[in-house]
């Protein structure tokens, strides 16, 4: 826990502040752009890499949470949120394509993920499959066709070192990570990314849905140069993810009367 009474420790949140649904995109400069489309938001939270924002969609309390970069911090704020009652995490995120059939701010609906990182290890054994809970890949595929947005479903790759990616040759295990590379895309991995295997693990641990969102922000099938920050075609993603919260929300709320 922090220092302020009933805050956990590393988002610092308490109970309360957060709802049961969650977006959870990596960087904390994006949680602001995505609160815009709920109802009332406001900053609750910021401490380290992790910024809560709380609104509400449909009369029901969501929440947006920054985990920062990888499966580590990934997990912390799957963790904390689950324990001030968290039940619904949607991860909205960037990828580099893997398959020549994506473009540039595609939508990919994760429906598992490679877990070809370490931090999932922590939790489950490695034969364990890191699956997106079916109504999280329902509503995200729902909401994309809805909008008319291009979009795949299927597996990406969750990594822990991004230079891996981006520079293997450089690297002195160079031949095995080109090797595994390309094995991904033989075996029709859609996608690279950092958070997914973590993000699924942990909240199949912890008992609580969760899926994911990304969007392609490079193009297959070679990296030539880092994409402008400031310029990371999310228009497609923010709004399929925060509709597909919309439509979980609908899904179970009771009937209205009359």
């Amino acid at each position: 826990m922090s220092g302020r009474p009933g805050r956990q420790y590393h988002i610092a949140c308490g109970p309360g502040e957060v709802g049961g649904y969650v977006l959870l995109p990596g960087d904390p400069g994006r949680c602001e752009r995505i609160a815009a489309h709920l109802d009332g938001a406001a900053r609750v939270a910021a401490n380290r890499e992790y910024t809560t924002w709380t609104g509400t969609l449909e009369g029901v309390a969501v929440s947006i949470t920054s985990t920062g970069i990888g499966g580590p911090s990934a997990a912390i704020a799957v963790e904390e949120l689950c324990t001030i009652g968290a039940h619904t995490l949607v991860r909205v995120g960037s990828c580099g394509a893997m398959q020549p059939s994506l473009r540039l701010g595609d939508v990919i609906v994760v429906q598992a993920a490679v877990r070809d990182e370490g931090t999932s290890a922590q939790y489950v054994p490695l034969a364990w499959p890191a699956v997106a809970h079916i109504d999280t890949v329902d509503a995200l595929r729902a909401a994309a066709a809805a909008a008319g947005v291009r979009h795949q479903v299927g597996t990406v790759q969750s990594k822990d070192s991004f230079y891996g990616e981006m520079e293997p040759g450089r690297m002195p295990v160079a031949a095995d990570l080109e090797a595994r590379w390309q094995a991904w895309i033989r075996s029709g991995v859609l996608a690279s990314e950092m958070e997914c295997a973590a993000v699924f693990a942990v909240a199949a641990v912890r008992g609580v849905r969760a899926g994911a969102a990304l969007a392609v922000v490079n193009a297959a099938p070679t990296v030539d140069a880092m994409p402008d920050p400031a310029r990371l075609p999310l228009d497609n993603l923010i709004p399929v993810a925060v509709d597909a919260i919309r439509r979980m929300i609908r899904a179970t709320a009771p009937p209205r009367p009359g």
